[in-house]
């Protein structure tokens, strides 16, 4: 496979409800990291504590701008993780453009309404764009010759190749969205990679079961 970096800013989006936290950013070394994350609480929840094991110290992140946010999206997550990453260690996904981020968070938002039974789900989001370093795996366009890492609900093929990337040394992978027809992903394994992050526009996101998705700017 081809490798390839990630040319241009990232965009990725988080929900408003999980408020942003600074403790990180002012910590200078990894001990004084372990006792913030002990005082925050990050480590009282058991899966949270088995992914700081399981994240080795030199690839901590602290002492700079929205380090909480990067170290945030390595060690939360779903239990049963997401698509090239296991439940025990998460990564950061992000889009090449604003607007594929949007179309991911609204296919989980609308598959939740349609889950819940109700006609439509309304979110706040914040978006974080993010400078990534490294070389990338880049399977993009083999959606024909690797369906078993595009399956749209089936994650087990694709996170046993993300993990084995991981686990071989590799930065992370570049890959065509399935939910954004055109637009292209990004999962960063390494947290010491993901570089300038900064908060920008918040959006309301309306997603119908059924319809079009509602992005609206907030001020």
């Amino acid at each position: 496979m081809v490798t390839a970096i990630v040319d241009g800013p990232t965009h990725r989006l988080i929900p408003s409800r999980y408020p942003p936290i600074s403790a990180f950013e002012s910590v200078a070394s990894a001990d004084d990291l372990e006792a913030v994350m002990e005082l925050e609480g990050w480590t009282n929840d058991r899966l949270v504590l088995e992914r700081v094991a399981r994240l080795k110290k030199s690839e901590w992140v602290y002492g700079v701008p929205n380090a909480s946010v990067i170290m945030a999206s390595f060690l939360h997550g779903g239990p049963a993780g997401l698509r090239f990453t296991s439940a025990d260690l998460n990564g950061w996904y992000a889009s090449l453009a604003r607007r594929t981020a949007i179309a991911e968070v609204a296919h989980h938002l609308r598959r939740e309404a349609v889950n819940m039974r109700v006609p439509s789900l309304t979110l706040h989001y914040r978006t974080y764009t993010a400078k990534l370093l490294g070389t990338y795996q880049d399977i993009r366009g083999m959606a024909a010759t690797r369906p078993d890492l595009y399956k749209a609900d089936d994650y087990t093929a694709s996170q046993t190749f993300g993990e084995a990337l991981r686990a071989s040394g590799g930065d992370g992978i570049l890959y065509d969205s399935v939910r954004h027809v055109g637009g292209t992903n990004v999962v960063a394994l390494r947290p010491k990679n993901v570089r300038d992050v900064v908060m920008g526009t918040h959006y309301e996101i309306t997603a119908p079961v059924s319809g079009k998705v509602i992005a609206r700017t907030l001020t």
